[in-house]
């Protein structure tokens, strides 16, 4: 198979800090985000805990054609009136872009993990914002709800798989 979406080891851990550098990059497009000294982005916030909190947090990898394409970071939310998942983070790299890696990895982990689901983006990523609504559209025949936070205006899809 061409596509992979895989559950991120431990060891595979690198290959995140790695990919998460780039999600930064293209992320202060909406966000101001400072580089160190050395050029590097933050490291992302507990970002262990992706591996270190059982099955609370989850870090997947896409893969295409044996090559790291992307990452999802995945949480169990604790607020039932919220859902039951977070979509935390989601990124494929620009190379792997319009190949259709992001959709079918969406539908993978909403197939994968059955539920209620929230995914949010930030109110001014109009690409994240339009990616998201098309393919939780096509997933639930139209059947979710978007909300807007009141004060940072960002917007969330629920929806249930």
């Amino acid at each position: 198979m061409k596509t992979m979406l895989k559950l991120a080891t431990w060891e595979q851990r690198p290959i995140m800090m790695r990919l998460m550098q780039f999600y930064l990059y293209d992320f202060t497009e909406f966000i101001e985000i400072d580089l160190s000294a050395d050029g590097m982005f933050p490291d992302y916030p507990d970002l262990d805990q992706y591996w270190t909190s059982g099955d609370r947090k989850m870090a997947f990898i896409m893969w295409y054609k044996g090559k790291p394409a992307g990452f999802a970071l995945v949480d169990r939310l604790d607020d039932k009136l919220e859902g039951d998942y977070y979509m935390a983070e989601f990124f494929v790299m620009r190379p792997f872009r319009r190949y259709g890696i992001g959709s079918w990895a969406a539908r993978e982990l909403f197939s994968r993990m059955r539920g209620k689901w929230k995914v949010t983006q930030v109110k001014n990523n109009v690409p994240a914002r339009a990616f998201w609504r098309k393919v939780i559209g096509e997933y639930t025949g139209g059947n979710f709800t978007e909300k807007i936070h009141p004060w940072k205006g960002n917007p969330s899809q629920y929806f249930t798989t």
